[in-house]
């Protein structure tokens, strides 16, 4: 793996942990799902929420890009 790589990884995991705690605690308080559909639920949702990163050969050499569904596009990220 090359070094945007690795941070198009450690991005993508870190966004989905965010994630993931917060509509946790989010789903526990706030709805009357309990169990495993706590977890399961804020799962889903981060999966489905989070921005996707990958690193991507060019021409002008290796880039790391980002696509959200909050956001219209593909973004460069530098």
């Amino acid at each position: 793996m090359t070094k945007l790589q690795v941070r198009g990884f450690l991005y993508q995991l870190g966004s989905f942990a965010i994630l993931f705690i917060l509509g946790r605690y989010i789903i526990a308080m706030y709805t009357g799902l309990s169990g495993i559909w706590i977890p399961l639920t804020s799962f889903v949702v981060a999966t489905i929420i989070g921005p996707k990163f990958q690193a991507v050969k060019t021409k002008d050499g290796e880039k790391l890009f980002m696509k959200w569904i909050f956001i219209k596009g593909i973004r460069e990220i530098g």
